[in-house]
C-alpha cells in the first residue's frame, strides 16, 4: 500500500514517533479511517489480520465519539490504544499507539495466541508476535495514551474541535446522568427553583465551572419532573428566559441578549431528544455567561453595550478594535475611549478576559494540554497566553490546573 500523503506528512509522523519512542520504547502506527495501517509499511501479518482491523476502526469511531483517545483489547491480555487525528471537524485517520501485555500469567498468553490462530494466524507468527510485547500495567496504558494525544497535537498544530466538543458533552451527559441517579435514591422529584436563583448569582460572579454544575443539576430535574421531550423543552425555554429578564431587569442595556433569546428558543423547539436539548442548553449558557461577565450590572452606553457585545460573540478569534467600532457604529478612537471608560478596561484587556475565563473553563474540566488550550481560546501562542494567565490570575495555567485537582 502507498503512503497516503493526504493524512499527515511523514516529517510529522517520524518527530512524533521519535519523541514517543524515547518515552515508552514502543513504535506507533498510522492508520485510516478503516483501520488498516498505512506506515510503517512493513508490519507483523498479525497486525493486518481483518480482525484487528476491524477493532481499531471502531476503537477510532469510539475515539470520536467520546473525544480522546481510546483503549481495547485485540486478543486476551494484550491490549493497544488510539489518537483520532481530527483537524477541526475533519477526521482523517488514527495513531495506534503499540501493543502491550496487560497480564503475564502463562495461561493468558497462551489464550493470546489461540486467540489470534482463530483469526486466522499462523501459530509461529502469533507466537512470536505475542512474546514480543511488553508488560505494561493498566495505569500505564492510560498515561501513554494521553502522552501520544499531547504530542501529535502539540507538533501537528491541528485544532480537534469535534473531539473537544464531543468530549464536553459526554462529560455533562454523565454528570447530568449522576444527577439523575442521585434524586432517584433521594426520591426527590420537585423541581428546584431556588437553583434558578443560585445559577443567576454563580454568573454574575463569574463561577463558570459551579454554573455548569448547578446547570445540569437542572437538566437532570427537567428530566425527572416530566421525561416527555415537549414538557423539557418547555421548562428549559422557561428556565433561559428567567436569566434573560433577570439580566435585562438588572441593566436594560442588556437588550441583545432578546434578540439571542429568540434564537436561542428555536433552537430548542428543533430539538430531537434531550441530549441534543441538553447541547444546545449550553452553547446558551455559554453565550449568556458571555454576554454577563462583560456587561455585568453596570450602566453602560448602547454603542459601549454593542462592542462587548461583537466582543462576545468573537473572542476566540483574532478582533480588531476596527471591527469593534464598525458594530458600536463609532470611530475606533471613540470607542476605544467609551469602552476605557465603561468598563476601566481597554478593547484588548476585556478580550483577554473572556479568553482567560474560557482558558479557566478548560483547565478545570478538560484534559486538554496548556497548548490546546491557548489555540482553542484565541491566543493561538502559548508562551504569550502563560503571560497573560498570569497576569490576571497570579499563577500559571499548569499551577492553576493542579490547584484545581487537589
Amino acid at each position: 500500500m502507498g503512503y497516503n500523503m493526504s493524512i499527515l506528512s511523514k516529517r510529522l509522523f517520524d518527530s512524533v514517533a521519535k519523541d514517543y519512542r524515547s518515552t515508552y520504547t514502543l513504535s506507533i502506527q498510522l492508520m485510516a479511517p478503516d483501520g488498516c495501517v498505512i506506515l510503517p509499511e512493513n508490519i507483523p501479518t498479525i497486525e493486518t489480520l481483518p480482525a484487528v482491523n476491524r477493532t481499531r476502526a471502531h476503537s477510532l469511531n469510539e475515539c470520536v465519539r467520546w473525544g480522546e483517545p481510546q483503549a481495547f483489547f485485540i486478543a486476551p491480555g494484550i491490549m493497544s490504544w488510539i489518537v483520532p487525528l481530527v483537524n477541526h471537524t475533519e477526521l482523517r485517520g488514527g495513531l495506534c499507539g503499540g501493543y502491550v501485555h496487560i497480564d503475564d500469567d502463562s495461561q493468558s498468553i497462551n489464550a493470546s495466541i489461540n486467540y489470534l490462530i482463530s483469526e486466522g494466524a499462523k501459530r509461529n507468527d502469533a507466537k512470536a508476535f505475542v512474546e514480543n510485547i511488553p508488560l505494561f500495567r493498566q495505569e500505564q496504558v492510560r498515561e501513554a495514551a494521553d502522552r501520544l494525544y499531547e504530542l501529535f497535537y502539540q507538533y501537528s498544530g491541528w485544532q480537534p474541535l469535534t473531539l473537544k466538543r464531543n468530549k464536553d458533552q459526554m462529560m455533562q451527559q454523565r454528570q447530568i446522568a449522576e444527577e439523575i441517579h442521585q434524586r432517584k435514591v433521594d426520591q426527590n422529584k420537585a423541581y428546584p427553583y431556588d437553583d434558578e436563583r443560585i445559577l443567576l448569582s454563580l454568573i454574575r460572579v463569574g463561577d463558570r465551572a459551579g454554573a455548569r454544575k448547578i446547570f445540569n443539576k437542572m437538566l437532570a430535574a427537567m428530566f425527572l419532573y416530566s421525561p416527555k421531550q415537549v414538557v423539557v423543552r418547555a421548562r428549559a425555554i422557561e428556565m433561559m428566559g428567567y436569566l434573560v429578564r433577570a439580566a435585562v431587569e438588572d441593566s436594560p442595556l442588556m437588550e441583545p441578549l432578546l434578540e439571542r433569546h429568540m434564537k436561542w428558543i428555536e433552537q430548542i423547539v428543533e430539538t430531537q431528544d434531550f441530549d441534543d436539548l441538553c447541547n444546545v442548553l449550553m452553547e446558551a449558557l455559554d453565550d449568556f455567561m458571555n454576554s454577563i461577565f462583560l456587561q455585568g450590572s453596570s450602566p453602560v452606553s448602547p454603542a459601549v453595550g454593542k462592542a462587548l457585545d461583537h466582543i462576545a460573540a468573537n473572542y476566540t478569534e483574532p478582533i480588531a478594535l476596527a471591527d469593534i467600532a464598525e458594530a458600536a457604529g463609532l470611530s475606533t478612537f471613540r470607542i476605544a475611549h467609551l469602552l476605557k471608560e465603561a468598563t476601566g478596561k481597554t478593547a484588548l484587556q476585556n478580550i483577554h478576559y473572556l479568553r482567560i475565563q474560557e482558558a479557566r473553563r478548560l483547565l478545570e474540566g478538560s484534559d486538554m494540554s496548556c497548548t490546546d488550550v491557548a489555540y482553542e481560546t484565541g491566543f493561538g501562542d502559548q508562551s504569550y497566553f502563560i503571560k497573560q494567565f498570569r497576569k490576571w490570575m497570579g499563577i500559571t495555567p499548569a499551577k492553576y490546573r493542579k490547584s484545581c485537582r487537589a
